[in-house]
Order: structure tokens, then C-alpha cells, then sequence
């Protein structure tokens, strides 16, 4: 697969994955993963027993991560911190509408 293959398909609110379903279903290399998480910059994700605890959330961020270090260059702390405030400004657009303001 290819970076800019489009994938289909849809994320369960939660599911448990292996380490290498976790890389491919996020589109991203096995060690980059593995030092993103070393690094405590995807703390969303939850291992026991080699199985990862995996939301929709959790993965749209590693993507999210992946593509500003790749797009801008950029180191990972600042990838992840763009990624906190991409993450904010979805929370506020659900508050929005949910609220009807949007």
C-alpha cells in the first residue's frame, strides 16, 4: 500500500489490534510508531499483553502526526502538539453542533 493510497473502511469506537495491525491500519512504519510511543507523544494508546486498546481518536491522530512531520518537516513534539490543537478545534465543532450553533 501506498502513502497516498485511499483507504475505506471504518474504525470501531474501540478495538484491540496487534502492534503490526496498529501500524498498518495507521499507515505508518512499524518504528516510527514504536519510538512515537516510546516518546509519550501518542498517549491514547493502551497495550496489555501485545494487544493495543484502539480508538478512532488514537488513530486519527497518529495520522495526523505523520502527515505534519512529513508535510512541514517537522520535529515530533511540534507534530504532536499541532495535533492537540487540531484535536481542540474538533471538540469545539462537536460542542458547536451540538449546541446548534453550527
Amino acid at each position: 500500500m501506498r502513502d497516498d493510497d485511499i483507504l475505506i473502511g471504518s474504525l470501531l469506537d474501540e478495538c484491540w489490534l496487534t502492534f503490526e495491525q496498529l501500524a498498518s491500519t495507521c499507515k505508518v512504519d512499524a518504528d516510527w510508531l514504536q519510538s512515537h510511543i516510546d516518546e509519550g507523544l501518542l498517549p491514547d494508546l493502551r497495550s496489555t499483553g501485545g494487544t493495543w486498546r484502539v480508538t478512532t481518536t488514537a488513530v486519527t491522530r497518529i495520522r495526523r502526526v505523520r502527515e505534519v512531520e512529513r508535510h512541514f518537516d517537522a520535529d515530533p513534539e511540534l507534530a504532536a502538539l499541532v495535533a492537540d490543537a487540531l484535536e481542540q478545534i474538533d471538540d469545539l465543532r462537536a460542542q458547536l453542533a451540538r449546541a446548534g450553533l453550527r
